[in-house]
């Protein structure tokens, strides 16, 4: 059977799937998809199918309902473990997030569907990390905010904005990386960073070949933040000892809050390798 969408109500998001992979794994990565794994003959799958398709026709169901006849598609149910049906799986990013076997009454599921289905502040969230790897960073933070507003303290979003923000307002990134929940490893760079941008150089820096243009370096933040970072390079290709290895510990934090695939990080890590070796 192929594809098909719409319902009687002309409202229900429902496809009978023809391509798994295209019809779940990858539509989920835009839109949560329920799998209803069901076949002709089975008597639950009955009573379940059409709750199912109810809930998936209210106008903020949240999730795409998919209908995966076992009988056609034995390969399918075989890789995803279907042992009884009516089966339901949550996918959601390609991956299968929740589930549940058998025909809960329609409380049930809804109860089941409000624990299950991504929040709307995980939405924009997701939605910010997808603007940030286009390069769109205002678009990005805009999108954290909304996220925030929707689930105050949420520990993701907060960290996640808390490296956006660093540069124009440290105190705030300083408090958003401490959000009840977040437990990193770039806390403690965002928490250094934050200190140095609003304290400046440490007014006790050692003497040394590596410290002019470490001091140049700190002063250049964040306003240059490419001149910044080439000046921490700097220092360490004059000293790479300075200040108990100050400069390449300081860059190393910039690269994780900005992120690997950020194109000011691939420069200097480069130029950081070449001063080293």
């Amino acid at each position: 059977m192929g594809p098909r969408e719409g319902s009687r109500d002309g409202r229900t998001e429902l496809i009978d799937v023809a391509d798994f992979e295209k019809d779940v794994l990858v539509a989920s990565h835009t839109k949560p998809v329920l799998v209803d794994f069901w076949a002709p003959w089975c008597g639950p799958c009955r009573q379940l199918g059409p709750v199912l398709e109810k809930l998936a026709a209210e106008e903020r169901a949240g999730f795409t309902l998919a209908k995966v006849n076992t009988d056609e598609n034995q390969t399918v149910a075989a890789q995803f473990g279907i042992r009884g049906i009516p089966a339901v799986k949550l996918f959601v990013d390609g991956k299968v997030t929740d589930e549940f076997v058998g025909a809960l009454p329609e409380r049930e599921v809804r109860a089941w569907l409000r624990r299950a289905l991504p929040s709307e502040a995980h939405r924009r969230y997701e939605a910010a990390h997808a603007a940030l790897a286009a390069g769109h960073r205002n678009e990005a933070e805009a999108l954290l905010e909304q996220a925030l507003a929707l689930e105050p303290g949420d520990a993701p979003a907060s960290l996640l904005l808390a490296k956006l923000v660093l540069f124009k307002d440290p105190r705030r990134a300083g408090e958003l990386a401490h959000a009840r929940g977040v437990s990193s490893g770039d806390v403690e760079a965002i928490d250094a960073l934050s200190a140095l941008l609003v304290k400046g150089p440490p007014a006790d820096l050692a003497e040394g070949a590596g410290r002019e243009s470490y001091v140049a370096a700190v002063k250049a933040l964040p306003r240059d933040l490419d001149g910044a970072m080439a000046a921490l390079v700097d220092s360490v290709r004059r000293d790479r000892n300075y200040g108990d290895d100050l400069a390449r510990r300081t860059l190393l934090m910039l690269f994780t809050v900005l992120g690997n695939e950020d194109e000011l990080t691939r420069k200097h890590r480069r130029a950081l390798e070449m001063a080293l070796f």
